[in-house]
């Protein structure tokens, strides 16, 4: 039988799954790793983590389908790191990943030097994006910049010890600040005023085109049979988008993984002059996407959990049940509004609407009557009004979205997939997997392959398990307890 992987470096973990070409899930392996923050507002992986993760996930499915025809492989992952390798393509530093903040003085740089760079790139220099660490090392530790040949993004990584191949895709690289977003190529003009050489770069490919075929050594490491097709890909949420069938203009979808997205679907080139919210190639040829990001979405729950909810976790182990569901059940006893308890998601700063890399979380309006129930309740709240934000900006750059669908670690919530509906007022779809960016990236490799017509094309392979609708009752609460949250992020930016 006839199949195709995905594979999703992610920030938490590695993701590669096996699906066949009806988009049904085969089988699925999840290899985690750590973060390292060795400083506050840093934040490293080690690249060779998530190679290991891959080959192990590789073998897992090897030895389990042995007999499997793999068509092509597809390739996704957390945006923005930096993979420096020297000329022996061997690692010379920790990736500096997507929610590191120590690049403040760099985006001064960037747009002290480079005088069209919103023209070009499309966004503003922000901590979070790569040209910033490329400065950052070239400032601070010049040493391994020169020995630098090679600069990769963290799915690119994985390409390159795959196939020997160094590539990207147009999405995945609209996230450098390095990128004609218009022209979909490298800018020569940000690349010039930066001192950047343009030979440093991967060659950049749109997210259908086969970039390189599995090899020989890597096909033993992994338990493949080599000559596999490995497509471009896209950027995580720029694959999600085709994992959820989000493709074509008034389409979005919401994620809430470690950071939360909105993103909007759009032909034609739409850019935020105050850049609060990224405008990116689409993994669709020739399209765009725009998205607002929150950096602690998901992360603030797991973060909440870790620290205060040992009795939930030990609790959830003895009854075999996953410890966010045990929260979901608590924080569903409150009511609307966390009784008074506000909570801003701001652990590794914010980038929409605030671009804001210094501002730190936040509980407000603690009394004595607040229960952890309540704490609970009022982080996912806080994450829904920070992703309401987003859609707000889209609003006033006059995108709309009628077709909404709620996708990540967050969408498994019945709880918080109504309260982004009713924050939203919008109706949420969920779909029957949660392998959108995985799923995307093999959707993509399937198109490579011919296996599809277009990507367009293969949104008829994706399934809707649930919906939900607003309730016009919490809509009006939600409404008003927005509007004070708004204020809030004036109040505590200084402290």
């Amino acid at each position: 039988m006839d199949y195709l992987i995905g594979i999703d470096v992610g920030t938490s973990g590695t993701k590669t799954a096996l699906f066949d070409t009806k988009g049904n899930t085969v089988m699925k392996v999840t290899v985690e790793y750590p973060l390292y923050t060795p400083k506050e507002g840093w934040a490293e992986q080690k690249p060779e983590d998530w190679y290991n993760a891959v080959i192990q996930g590789l073998r897992i499915i090897s030895k389990e389908y042995p007999d499997a025809n793999i068509l092509a492989i597809g390739l996704t992952g957390q945006m923005h790191g930096l993979v420096m390798l020297d000329d022996e393509g061997e690692v010379l530093r920790d990736s500096i990943i997507w929610c590191d903040q120590r690049t403040e003085k760099e985006c001064g740089e960037i747009t002290k030097r480079v005088k069209n760079l919103v023209e070009i790139t499309a966004n503003p220099a922000i901590t979070g994006f790569t040209a910033s660490k490329i400065l950052w090392v070239r400032n601070n530790e010049y040493e391994i910049y020169k020995k630098c040949r090679h600069i990769l993004l963290p799915k690119d990584y994985i390409r390159y010890k795959l196939t020997g191949a160094f590539a990207t895709d147009v999405s995945d690289a609209s996230g450098m600040q390095l990128l004609d977003i218009k022209r979909r190529s490298w800018s020569k003009e940000v690349l010039d005023d930066l001192d950047i050489d343009i030979n440093l770069l991967p060659q950049c490919f749109e997210s259908v085109e086969i970039t390189g075929y599995l090899t020989e050594s890597a096909a033993r490491l992994c338990g493949l049979k080599s000559g596999i097709p490995v497509v471009a890909g896209g950027g995580d949420n720029a694959a999600s988008a085709i994992g959820t069938g989000v493709c074509e203009d008034g389409k979005a979808f919401t994620t809430i993984g470690t950071s939360g997205v909105v993103f909007v679907h759009t032909k034609e080139m739409k850019v935020d002059s105050l850049g609060r919210v990224h405008t990116f190639c689409a993994a669709v040829p020739g399209e765009y996407h725009v998205m607002g990001v929150t950096q602690g979405a998901g992360l603030s729950l797991k973060w909440f959990r870790d620290n205060f909810c040992q009795e939930i976790m030990e609790t959830s182990k003895l009854l075999n049940m996953d410890p966010y569901q045990l929260m979901d059940e608590k924080a569903g006893k409150v009511p609307i509004g966390s009784r008074g308890l506000y909570y801003l998601p701001y652990l590794m700063g914010e980038r929409t609407p605030h671009l804001d890399p210094n501002v730190k979380g936040a509980f407000l309006g603690i009394t004595a009557r607040n229960t952890k129930e309540d704490f609970i309740r009022a982080v996912m709240e806080g994450v829904s009004f920070s992703l309401k934000d987003c859609l707000k900006v889209f609003g006033q750059m006059g995108i709309f979205a009628d077709n909404m669908t709620l996708c990540g670690g967050g969408s498994k919530s019945a709880l918080w997939a109504q309260m982004i509906s009713d924050v939203f007022n919008l109706p949420i779809s969920t779909l029957d997997k949660n392998e959108g960016a995985a799923f995307g990236a093999a959707i993509l490799a399937g198109t490579g392959a011919g296996v599809y017509e277009s990507v367009k094309a293969a949104a008829k392979v994706i399934k809707q398990s649930g919906k939900f609708y607003p309730n016009e009752e919490n809509v009006k609460v939600y409404e008003k307890l927005y509007g004070k949250y708004t204020t809030l992020y004036e109040k505590i930016k200084d402290i």
